[in-house]
């Protein structure tokens, strides 16, 4: 399979596709909503193209105006979900140094949080409810 999803444009269409058949007009009209910015039919049916050739879409024509509509076959389905796995690796990746864990409920906190001194060690809570309920049944306090 020789498909590269190089520009947020391509992670979008195949996005959009993953919802359902989709005309190109509709694919451009959606990607100009959600990129805010203007979208060429350049930028789409060239990769609608490459999908199809890659047996990822089937092109059907539909209504009087034989209207092209996209859609995911199997393959294109698995395809997509294999990319949105490696991209929520990636994102893992970026994320877990950032990331505190509770400890009192062990949960994961990106940003914020509560951190108290108790015993002279600084400890990380994901909220002041959590501290207490540690002090209260750890500490006995």
């Amino acid at each position: 399979m020789n498909v590269k999803i190089e520009s947020l444009v391509k992670f979008y269409t195949v996005l959009l596709l993953n919802e359902g058949s989709k005309h190109g007009y509709e694919l451009i009209k959606e990607l100009k909503k959600k990129l805010n910015r203007k979208i060429g039919t350049s930028q789409v049916y060239p990769f609608l193209g490459i999908l199809q050739k890659n047996h990822l879409i089937v092109v059907e024509e539909i209504g009087g105006r034989k209207k092209k509509t996209y859609k995911l076959t199997t393959s294109g389905k698995s395809f997509v979900n294999s990319m949105l796995q490696r991209f929520g690796d990636l994102l893992h990746i970026a994320m877990e140094p950032k990331l505190t864990i509770c400890t009192h409920c062990g949960c994961k906190v990106y940003e914020g949080g509560h951190e108290e001194i108790i015993k002279n060690k600084k400890l990380k809570f994901c909220c002041h409810h959590c501290a207490m309920s540690f002090k209260k049944h750890k500490l006995g306090n």
